[in-house]
């Protein structure tokens, strides 16, 4: 069974996502897509995959999403697409295969639909959130 996770250490999300893969026991293809950037052909079988528009993939957080001008609609899907093979900083993160699909996980919480193992005990993420409590369940959030 193999795994994959398109990985940004700098990122808590894709720290937490990491963290919760490795808590089913399971040790993942880390990709650490800012220093191996997934081709073109990858990029696009990931967001079909995923089956989101392709501005859904497209991280807006930051000053180069400003810089580029990249919220204006006039952007077709493969030119930011291009903007994203570019500056892979624009991929959202972290992208999470697996044999039950292809998932962006925000919040990091969505990785446990996609694991075919449980997991293996509590799982408290880096801002104190329980996601998972000592039995392997999943965590329901106050309301």
């Amino acid at each position: 069974m193999t795994i994959t996770i398109y990985h940004n250490p700098a990122c808590g999300t894709s720290r937490n996502t990491l963290a919760m893969i490795r808590n089913a026991g399971i040790e993942p293809t880390v990709i650490e897509y800012l220093k191996t950037p997934p081709d073109r052909a990858t990029l696009d079988a990931l967001i079909a995959k995923m089956g989101v528009p392709v501005r859904s993939v497209l991280r807006d957080k930051g000053a180069l999403y400003e810089e580029l001008g990249l919220a204006d609609p006039k952007w077709t899907d493969d030119q930011l697409i291009d903007f994203m093979l570019q500056h892979p900083i624009l991929i959202n993160r972290p992208i999470v295969v697996t044999p039950l699909g292809v998932r962006l996980c925000r919040p990091s919480e969505l990785v446990l639909d996609l694991l075919p193992a449980a997991q293996r005990g509590a799982f408290t993420k880096e801002d104190g959130e329980a996601v998972v409590d000592a039995e392997g369940q999943r965590v329901q959030p106050p309301r």
